[in-house]
């Protein structure tokens, strides 16, 4: 997986290479999706329903809703929000603990990915998180239980624009807790460092990484989440996103907030039992904090 995500960042600097002369904009070189079916929920074991959002702009998402294992001991419900290749069902061992932990997991593709209509972009993926929010905001599925946002690389840059408009709006119900594992410190960012990393391009950085829209850079926006607190993972080993992007979140967002430096390879955090323990304690704490 770390190779395959690698691939698609040198795709990045060849495509911003390519299209010097005429580009508008790139935002959508984050995204590499695909409409293969890896696995279903119910192959590893787990109760689940489709779920079908229509959006705003006309398109239709899909989503997966995982009950808690134990419906009488429901904890929470889990936000999540996956990295940018493939779709949901590549991503599912990522949050398949979850249930049996005691809480409620939803997911969805954004745009373009599995079974997803339209195209990706960055503008219509942050409007897709934001219409996966609202439904589970009026869903009855969920009860009166905390809501945790959960990021991975790409979704947590798409969650640090969500959560901290979200709060910023007062928008009920209140996120309880938001984790972002792998995240970069911001999509303009990442895009410049990307390209600083490839001769091709390295002299071309500065104007084509200015191609990519600016107004949600995860620095600028994770302090606007507090008072929710904020739960930032990130990986000395990761080899995709490199250590320092966490260190710059973490150091921009305001309290409460924790840091959990992990060795693991990009995205397979949750692959060791301590570190997904470490996730729990933080979602208990963080409901314990908010009253619930």
């Amino acid at each position: 997986m770390a190779r395959r995500t690698a691939r698609l960042f040198l795709s990045l600097a060849l495509l911003a290479a390519t299209t010097l002369g005429g580009l508008s904009g790139c935002s959508s070189v984050f995204f590499y999706p695909d409409h293969v079916t890896y696995v279903t929920p119910d192959r590893l074991g787990l109760a689940y329903d489709d779920i079908y959002l229509d959006t705003g702009d006309g398109e239709r998402l899909h989503g997966w809703w995982l009950p808690a294992a134990e419906t009488g001991n429901v904890r929470g419900t889990v936000y999540y929000l996956h990295g940018n290749a493939q779709n949901i069902s590549s991503h599912i061992l990522n949050i398949a603990w979850l249930p049996e932990a005691g809480y409620n997991v939803f997911t969805l593709d954004y745009r373009g990915f599995g079974q997803s209509t339209g195209d990706p972009d960055l503008e219509g993926a942050l409007h897709d998180v934001e219409t996966g929010l609202r439904w589970l905001a009026d869903t009855p599925k969920r009860g009166d239980q905390p809501v945790y946002l959960l990021g991975q690389s790409l979704g947590g840059g798409l969650g640090v624009a969500l959560a901290s408009e979200w709060t910023r709006r007062g928008e009920t119900p209140a996120l309880t807790g938001v984790i972002l594992d792998g995240t970069f410190s911001g999509f303009r960012a990442i895009a410049r460092e990307k390209l600083a990393a490839f001769w091709l391009t390295w002299a071309f950085q500065i104007p084509l990484s200015w191609t990519v829209p600016g107004d949600y850079e995860g620095t600028d926006r994770i302090a606007g989440i507090s008072p929710v607190p904020v739960l930032v993972i990130h990986s000395v080993r990761d080899g995709i996103i490199p250590f320092h992007h966490g260190r710059a979140l973490f150091e921009a967002a305001r309290e409460p907030k924790a840091f959990l430096q992990t060795d693991t390879p990009h995205a397979a955090t949750f692959v060791i039992p301590e570190y997904r323990e470490d996730v729990l304690r933080f979602m208990a704490t963080a409901a314990k904090g908010s009253g619930g």
